[in-house]
């Protein structure tokens, strides 16, 4: 638990440096999925960040001020009856010493401990938005205390967005969480290796999918991070393409975008590669293009440089691959400034990772001047995680050469930027076209 108290020890100082205050942080309700049956639980993620705590019907209320830093966890009570059915509960004293909160109290004391809590507070920091009716309990609170105005107690007299805080913490990663990455990470390169072996005309995206989700399930996680793609054929000109229902044919690319979550962290991993186990001689000119815009992406992939640079130097390799093929015409220059590549490739290079697999944080430096796309994007430092996946996606069109219609490419890995460059956590899956063709012919 010991990274967890030091977050919350960090978050402290944060709240300080501000003049103090109390925080307020909700884990994620439960979701009926019908009737009474539950969409499986996932807890927050600022939340747990700062707790470790996985449990429904969680609040985290951290009171701070100068003399120092109070954490309370409010949480669901033993209760014997509701155990039978639904599964074990810490409940408040065990949780205290399992989790090392100074308090823990039962949940249903959440309104009434509060108004005492916020009592003559400079200031709430709660995450606002969030859903639950969180926002009208946050007001609600606040107007319990102004009530008691007469007695000379004071409400808090501002409210503070916590999360862009824990933003802050949470997009530089600590050795605790790389080590829980590279381990999601295997677990998902194992499942890409499996679903290649596994595929072969005539069977379903669905089949495969089962193949990955069977691979993680073994390999200790859960669930995925997110909603896998399985994608053959023109699905994978569909960027978030989800129904996974058609049936593989020869000739057709598979894309497969699918990473596991272990213990809070998500992985995301893209690989494509031909069905039948050879590319064809259109299939390999693009995927080579994009393979080479990728190794382009992680070269410009260190610390000092911007997070736009992996994403500028793919597009250089993207836009010069399709002006060689003939898909757009004039100079790189030209192409790169009228935007014309954008009908092929009209995404990022990445994204943060982490927690969630968009994870949070800022991409524009929030130390520099400026404002909205004139802000200068964000310095990578050493331990911030991002993906690097470009693609290109050629649909069918009456001005697209036959041989190129219906292709999607896209390769994606995982990479944490460190001292001298970048360490990728997803090497272990075969990206060469050789390889590959290799591997699937074994």
């Amino acid at each position: 638990m010991q990274p967890y108290h030091d977050r919350r020890l960090r978050l402290a100082q944060l709240i300080r440096d501000r003049g103090g205050g109390v925080a307020v942080i909700p884990t994620a309700p439960e979701v009926i999925r019908n009737r009474d049956a539950h969409y499986p639980y996932r807890w927050d993620s600022y939340f747990y960040y700062l707790t470790g705590f996985t449990e429904p019907e969680a609040v985290l209320v951290m009171s701070v001020d100068s003399s120092g830093t109070e954490s309370v966890l409010f949480c669901r009570d033993k209760n014997e009856e509701r155990e039978i059915w639904d599964g074990y509960r810490f409940g408040p004293q065990l949780a205290r010493e399992r989790f090392g909160f100074d308090r823990a109290l039962c949940i249903d004391k959440l309104d009434s401990e509060l108004s005492g809590l916020l009592a003559d507070q400079p200031a709430v920091f709660t995450a606002i938005g969030t859903g639950d009716d969180h926002d009208a309990k946050v007001a609600r609170w606040l107007n319990a205390v102004r009530a008691q105005a007469r007695s000379g107690i004071s409400a808090p007299g501002q409210v503070f967005e916590v999360r862009s805080l824990i933003d802050e913490m949470r997009i530089i990663k600590d050795q605790h969480e790389i080590a829980i990455m590279r381990r999601a990470a295997r677990i998902s390169a194992a499942a890409h290796v499996r679903a290649m072996r596994a595929s072969r005309p005539g069977r379903f995206e669905f089949e495969i999918e089962a193949e990955l989700e069977h691979e993680f399930r073994m390999g200790g996680s859960k669930a995925p991070a997110y909603g896998s793609i399985v994608a053959s054929g023109r699905h994978a000109c569909v960027l978030h393409y989800r129904a996974n229902d058609a049936q593989l044919a020869d000739g057709d690319l598979l894309l497969i975008d699918a990473g596991c979550e272990l213990d809070g962290y998500a992985s995301d991993i893209t690989r494509t590669f031909p069905v039948s186990g050879r590319f064809t001689g259109a299939q390999r000119t693009l995927y080579d293009i994009v393979l080479e815009a990728q190794r382009a992406a992680i070269a410009a992939t260190r610390p000092g440089l911007r997070f736009i640079d992996p994403h500028d130097a793919a597009v250089k390799v993207l836009v010069q691959g399709l002006i060689d093929c003939g898909l757009i015409s004039g100079t790189l220059d030209s192409a790169i400034e009228s935007g014309a590549y954008r009908r092929f490739y009209m995404h990022r290079t990445g994204h943060w990772l982490g927690m969630d697999v968009h994870d949070c944080g800022d991409y524009r430096e929030p130390g520099e001047a400026g404002t909205g796309t004139n802000k200068p994007w964000r310095i990578l430092r050493p331990g911030m995680v991002l993906t690097e996946e470009p693609g290109l996606y050629v649909r069918a069109a009456d001005d697209i050469p036959r041989h190129f219609h219906d292709i999607g490419i896209r390769i994606e890995d995982d990479a944490v930027v460190t001292e001298t460059g970048c360490e990728i956590f997803t090497a272990d899956v075969p990206k060469a076209a050789d390889e590959i063709e290799a591997l699937m012919r074994g």
